[in-house]
């Protein structure tokens, strides 16, 4: 048996001091009931779920409700969910209609296929059980006015500045007391995208990577950066190879932003985590990320550096 693990991340962007509590406490809260969960014996699946879930549902985070509105105006949801026992994977993209996105992926992971998108994977969901959302039901007044002073900065051409600005996912990884891993990543994706956008989200080895010989990693930021370097796998690579998790989360993050000039976010988990407090790491060149993890029984959560 191991001592079982999560570790959270609510995105990395420029978070503004006005939103630095709201990211902490909801982070706190999703690896909270993450770690219930596997105290109680719990899969890594059912925690890491749960945190992403419990995020969601929260309107703080650029996932579910209170995500950021496409050009048209409306919300199109991506998620991911990979198990490290046997490398099975779903996702979910461009999802309009669906509250929890990310309980939608585990389905597409427990089933034969690996990724489904749009009208389909809704249809998908509602074949098992799930019920659909309104779409309206997604959008709340604060990102409807946010939308709003896009389109006036894409009018004046100032677009690029602002999507700089606010760029972020939500996921989390947990290895359960059999040293079994899990992740899970869902977002809105970027602000003002083209409809039909999808970043690194839903893509294998972009966004997430979890293998329970090595460990996990799951990615957060610009999106089509972290797809262009497969920065996900790439970590988890460098875990084979014998790097020590904080090491390899600030090696990812400098080959992304000398590489292709990107910036983002990463958190990893290696297969030693049950035994060895380093056995997780973060590391960001954005303004701050929030994130959290647990230290035994205690949680710890953090925003800045």
């Amino acid at each position: 048996m191991t001592a079982p693990r999560i570790l959270v991340h609510g995105g990395a962007w420029a978070i503004p001091d006005a939103l630095v509590a709201a990211h902490r406490e909801g982070c706190r809260r999703a690896a909270e009931l993450a770690l219930e969960i596997l105290l109680d014996g719990g899969t890594a699946e059912d925690a890491v779920e749960a945190a992403v879930v419990a995020m969601e549902d929260d309107e703080t985070f650029d996932a579910g409700r209170g995500s950021f509105l496409n050009r048209d105006g409306d919300v199109e949801l991506d998620a991911a969910f990979m198990e490290g026992r046997d490398l099975h994977v779903g996702a979910v993209a461009a999802v309009r209609d669906i509250a929890n996105p990310i309980r939608l992926a585990r389905m597409v992971m427990e089933s034969e296929h690996v990724l489904l998108v749009g009208e389909g994977a809704t249809r998908f969901g509602l074949d098992h059980g799930m019920e659909r959302c309104s779409p309206e039901w997604l959008i709340i007044p604060r990102e409807v006015a946010f939308w709003r002073h896009q389109h006036d900065q894409a009018q004046a051409g100032a677009l690029d500045a602002l999507r700089a600005w606010r760029s972020d996912t939500v996921g989390a990884i947990a290895m359960d007391n059999h040293g079994h891993f899990a992740a899970a990543v869902s977002t809105g994706g970027r602000p003002y995208k083209l409809p039909g956008r999808v970043g690194d989200v839903p893509c294998t080895g972009a966004g997430f990577y979890v293998d329970d010989e090595v460990g996990a990693a799951v990615s957060t930021g610009d999106g089509e950066a972290i797809a262009r370097i497969v920065m996900a796998k790439r970590a988890v690579d460098a875990l084979a190879q014998g790097e020590a998790p904080q090491e390899v989360t600030r090696g990812v993050i400098d080959y992304l932003y000398k590489r292709v000039g990107g910036h983002a976010g990463i958190i990893v988990m290696s297969r030693d985590a049950g035994h060895k407090a380093d056995g997780v790491g973060c590391a960001f060149n954005t303004t701050r990320m929030a994130r959290a993890w647990n230290e035994g029984r205690r949680i710890v959560a953090a925003v800045d550096r």
